[in-house]
C-alpha cells in the first residue's frame, strides 16, 4: 500500500480496523458495556470523578453522559473537591461541560434514593470523598473505566481498566468509534466534547510525547471533529499569582539528590491544590533532574478540620514506575487502600491528617505540624532515593 496516495480519513479508517482486528478483548469489552447500558435503561446514575478532576476525567465523564443518553440513562457528573488548575477552569467554562461540585455536606443532605447506580471514571474510588457516602446509601457500582493500575478490588457490573493505555480518553474514543455514539460535527455539544477528549488525551500523554499506538489512532479520529480554536483558548489560560507563588516556594525549598528533586511547599488553600502538580511539572525540567516530587498540606478554609497532605510526582525516567514508587514509599491505610498511585510519568498521593487536622495555619502549632510531616515525607521518599544514607541528615 502506498500511503502517500491514501486520503487522511482512509488512513484513519484502516488504522482503526487494524486496531480492532488486533484487540479482540477490546471488542468484548465494548459488547459488555453495551449490554450493561441496555440493562440500565431509563435509570438515573451518578458519574463520580476524583476530588480534583483533570481534563482526562472531565472529558470522559462528558462522553459517558452522551453515550448513556442513547440508552435513556440520565447521568450527573459530580466531584467533591474543586477545579483550581487554570486549564481545567477554562475547559469547563469555555465548553459548558456539565460537571457539578458536591461537597460532603451536600451529598449527606441529598436524597440519593432517586439514583440507581454510580460510575467511576479515570479513578477507582480511592481519590474521591464521595464514594463512601454513596456506597452507604446502597447505590450499586455499575461501571469502572480507568487507565491507572488496579488500586483496590472492585465489585462493579462492568470493569475496563487498562494501564497500558495512556489516557482514559483513548478508551472512550474507541467506544465512540465502535458506534456507542455517532458524532455529528453540526452538533455543538459533540464538537465541544470531542475537543475536551482531545485535551484530555493530549494532557495525559504529555502532549502526545508518551502516546502509544492506540492513543495516536484515537487522536487521529478525534481530529475530524474537534475545534482547534477552542482547544487553543483552553491551553492559553494563564497561571494565577498563587500558582506562581507555590512554584517559587518549591524552587526555594527543593533538595536534589540522585537526580530527584523533592520540595515541600507548606500550607495551601483548598482552591490552590492544583498548584502542586504544576510545581512538579516545573521542577522536573531542571537540568540533571529526572524526577520531581512536590507536596504540601491542603486545608479547606470553610471546613477547619479538613486537612490532607497532597503530593505529585513527575518523571522523565523510563525505568521509574510512578505507581510502584509511590505505593512503596507510602504504603496503605488500615483498610488496605494505597495512599497514592500513578501512571506512566506521573503520580500522586493523599495522606489524611486525622486527629492532627485543624488549627490556625499561622500558629506555632501549625508550624510544628508542618515540620513533622515534612520530615516524615522526606524520610519516606529519600529511603528509596538514597537507601544507604540517613535521609534526615541528607542535604
Amino acid at each position: 500500500m502506498d500511503i502517500t496516495k491514501q486520503p487522511v480519513n482512509g488512513l484513519v479508517g484502516e488504522a482503526s480496523a487494524y486496531l480492532n482486528q488486533r484487540n479482540t478483548p477490546i471488542n468484548q469489552k465494548l459488547e459488555e458495556l453495551r449490554n450493561t447500558l441496555l440493562a440500565h435503561r431509563h435509570e438515573r446514575h451518578l458519574i463520580v470523578l476524583q476530588d480534583f478532576p483533570d481534563p482526562d476525567a472531565l472529558s470522559c465523564a462528558w462522553a459517558y453522559l452522551l453515550i448513556s443518553q442513547q440508552y435513556d440513562i440520565k447521568c450527573e457528573i459530580i466531584y467533591a473537591g474543586t477545579l483550581s488548575h487554570q486549564e481545567n477552569i477554562a475547559l469547563v467554562k469555555l465548553t459548558g461541560l456539565p460537571a457539578q461540585r458536591w461537597t460532603l455536606q451536600t451529598v449527606k443532605n441529598k436524597d440519593l434514593s432517586s439514583y440507581q447506580g454510580f460510575i467511576l471514571l479515570d479513578n477507582q474510588g480511592t481519590t474521591s470523598q464521595l464514594v463512601d457516602v454513596i456506597q452507604q446509601a446502597r447505590i450499586p457500582l455499575v461501571a469502572v473505566i480507568d487507565h491507572h493500575s488496579l488500586q483496590v478490588e472492585l465489585k462493579a457490573e462492568f470493569t475496563d481498566i487498562r494501564p497500558s493505555v495512556r489516557a482514559t480518553a483513548t478508551i472512550f474514543t474507541q467506544y465512540i468509534q465502535s458506534g456507542l455514539l455517532t458524532l455529528d460535527s453540526s452538533i455543538s455539544q459533540h464538537v465541544k466534547c470531542v475537543t475536551a477528549l482531545m485535551h484530555g488525551l493530549r494532557s495525559d500523554t504529555n502532549r502526545l510525547m508518551q502516546a502509544q499506538e492506540e492513543d495516536f489512532i484515537a487522536a487521529a479520529y478525534l481530529s475530524r471533529y474537534y475545534d482547534v480554536q477552542l482547544l487553543n483558548a483552553i491551553l492559553q489560560a494563564n497561571r494565577s499569582k498563587r500558582v506562581m507563588d507555590v512554584i517559587e516556594r518549591s524552587l526555594k525549598n527543593r533538595i536534589v539528590q540522585n537526580n530527584f528533586s523533592i520540595a515541600g511547599v507548606g500550607y495551601l488553600r483548598y482552591d490552590d491544590r492544583d498548584a502542586i502538580p504544576q510545581a512538579a511539572d516545573f521542577l522536573v525540567t531542571e537540568e540533571n533532574v529526572h524526577t520531581a516530587v512536590v507536596y504540601g498540606i491542603v486545608h479547606d478554609e470553610d471546613e477547619d478540620e479538613l486537612e490532607v497532605v497532597i503530593g505529585s510526582l513527575r518523571t522523565t525516567k523510563l525505568t521509574l514506575d510512578p505507581d510502584e514508587f509511590i505505593k512503596e514509599a507510602f504504603g496503605q491505610d488500615s483498610s488496605g487502600r494505597f495512599f497514592g498511585g500513578g501512571r506512566t510519568s506521573a503520580g500522586g498521593f493523599e495522606i489524611p491528617m486525622g486527629f492532627l487536622s485543624g488549627g490556625n495555619e499561622n500558629s506555632s502549632y501549625a508550624k510544628m505540624k508542618w515540620e513533622v510531616y515534612d520530615a516524615q515525607i522526606k524520610q519516606k521518599l529519600l529511603r528509596l532515593v538514597n537507601p544507604k544514607d540517613n535521609p534526615i541528615q541528607a542535604e
